[in-house]
């Protein structure tokens, strides 16, 4: 077995998850579904990231231990957050656990005796947010007119220390890095964050500072207890440990490197730098693709808690509803991109689209077919060019949303390819007005009424597949008022490519108009 291997960042627990943190994550599970329901063996990790300065320091204003602080996050805030999504993750990993720490320590160790590790001292400006020394292009000035130096994305005041420490030889992977690029040009995507990582190489790389002396909340280094392992070395390294690295040979060779990293743009160097050439030191494959997100963005501002625009994912999720978070920002921002949210912006698009459209469209079908068939789907009859035509399209919309979604993490493009079906549907049912065929006396026109009916209904079938990933609950909810668990089985065994096999709902299965899928905003009972 061997499984498509699919992760989050793990993420600081200095606070409470916000819409951004949600984002990345929702993503990474729209995309392991997706893959589920194309038969492939998957593994989605996510987690939380533990140790460092920043933790400690937030841990210290709140009067707790940093590992008090980290489980009462990670047990009140994270899991349940994940669970009110659906997220269908498969591991988490916190960087406290004895199967991360001890692992971390072997592989710096393994570093250290290869050579790799020496040490050295250090003066600099640090950003306790970032984790990260900063080089002076990447400070700016605090607009008060003090000079005071900001990390220029958290607009935090940076802390100059000088520490010794131990130093990784990142400066001798420079070239080999690039010609990793070279060969593999969607090792980085999107397109504009590859050339970004490309140029920063290009400039020569420093040798990467991996242990801290000042504090002692880490992993400590093994040869030297005094040093705690930089946070970022440790952190990276969840990639590896969670799927047995060092301890499980046999999940190790069948799940790693992964497939997919998803991070947002503000840690893709750690990710695109520092992860593959720690790798290409220790003898160890590199990831298929590191794949960056764009900034979720408020007023202009990217949402973050330092920056007062962090927004809890349940402030919309009780206004709109659980799915409906979960589409809305997927479709409306292409993936790769900084994206402006609004709430005037998703209720608009929730109305037209998901209530007027989605939502309106199997309520009409099960409404009808309750009414014309006393709720059994009718047997078609005789195809027209119309049916034919709906086929067509079906093909197109699942070949081009498994394209998308699947191959290319367009997660906004395979998501219209479904909706622009739906609204070929919806134009199908105006076109032929079933309504107007029901009181029809002529020859054939309960033959007729029929086979539309049962058109209506099947493309319902395959929209509930085809959206299962991102929509779960609904889809669960429109797959049981088609009648399709008791005649096709559960949705979640159901595969993409089966979405457009044509007639695939059985005649005579019981179909029930069930409550709304997308209730009027207006009218929802959870605002």
């Amino acid at each position: 077995m061997t499984y498509y291997y699919v992760t989050t960042p793990i993420y600081y627990v200095n606070d409470a998850p916000h819409l951004g943190h949600a984002y990345t994550t929702v993503a990474a599970d729209v995309l392991a579904r997706w893959h589920r329901r194309r038969g492939e063996d998957v593994w989605f990790l996510t987690g939380t990231d533990e140790h460092g300065q920043k933790i400690l320091r937030t841990a210290e204003a709140n009067g707790v231990s940093p590992q008090e602080w980290a489980d009462r996050l990670v047990e009140e805030s994270w899991k349940p957050l994940w669970d009110h999504l659906a997220i269908s993750n498969d591991d988490f990993i916190r960087t406290t656990e004895r199967r991360h720490t001890d692992r971390v320590q072997e592989f710096v160790q393994d570093l250290h005796d290869k050579g790799e590790i020496y040490k050295g001292g250090y003066e600099g400006p640090y950003c306790v947010y970032c984790e990260e020394y900063k080089l002076p292009g990447e400070l700016i000035e605090a607009e008060d007119g003090s000079g005071t130096p900001l990390c220029a994305i958290h607009r935090r005041p940076v802390e100059l220390l000088k520490e010794e420490n131990y130093f990784f030889r990142l400066s001798e992977y420079g070239d080999r890095l690039l010609a990793h690029y070279e060969a593999h040009p969607d090792f980085i995507q999107p397109a504009s964050a590859r050339n970004e990582v490309v140029n920063f190489v290009r400039q020569g790389l420093q040798d990467l500072s991996i242990s801290r002396s000042t504090f002692d909340w880490g992993v400590k280094v093994p040869w030297d207890p005094s040093h705690v392992i930089y946070v970022w070395v440790d952190a990276l390294l969840n990639y590896a440990t969670a799927v047995g690295y060092n301890e499980n040979p046999e999940k190790f060779e069948a799940t790693f490197p992964a497939d997919v990293h998803l991070v947002g743009k503000d840690i893709l160097r750690f990710h695109a730098v520092i992860w593959p050439a720690m790798l290409m030191a220790n003898g160890l494959p590199l990831p298929g693709r590191i794949v960056a997100n764009g900034w979720l963005l408020v007023g202009g501002e990217k949402m973050s808690k330092s920056n007062l625009t962090g927004i809890s994912p349940q402030t919309l999720t009780a206004h709109f509803g659980v799915d409906a978070y979960r589409w809305y920002f997927l479709r409306a921002i292409a993936f790769g991109q900084d994206g402006s949210f609004s709430w005037e912006d998703f209720t608009a698009r929730y109305t037209s689209e998901l209530a007027n459209g989605y939502g309106n469209l199997a309520s009409r079908v099960t409404a009808m077919t309750a009414r014309y068939f006393d709720g059994a789907l009718p047997a078609p009859g005789e195809e027209t060019e119309a049916e034919r035509s709906l086929k067509s399209a079906l093909l197109t919309a699942t070949s081009e949303a498994d394209r998308r979604i699947g191959d290319q993490l367009d997660f906004q493009g395979g998501i219209l390819a479904v909706l622009d079906f739906v609204k070929q549907v919806n134009g199908y049912l105006t076109d032929q007005e079933p309504w107007k065929v029901a009181k029809s006396d002529s020859p054939g026109a309960r033959d007729r009424l029929a086979t539309i009916l049962y058109t209506a209904a099947d493309s319902l079938r395959a929209i509930a597949i085809l959206l299962e990933p991102v929509m779960p609950e609904t889809s669960e909810r429109l797959w049981e008022s088609l009648g399709a668990t008791s005649s096709l089985g559960p949705l979640r065994d159901q595969r993409i490519r089966n979405a457009s096999a044509w007639g695939a709902l059985p005649p005579g299965s019981p179909v029930t108009k069930g409550a709304v899928l997308f209730p009027r905003l207006e009218d929802r009972t959870d605002s």
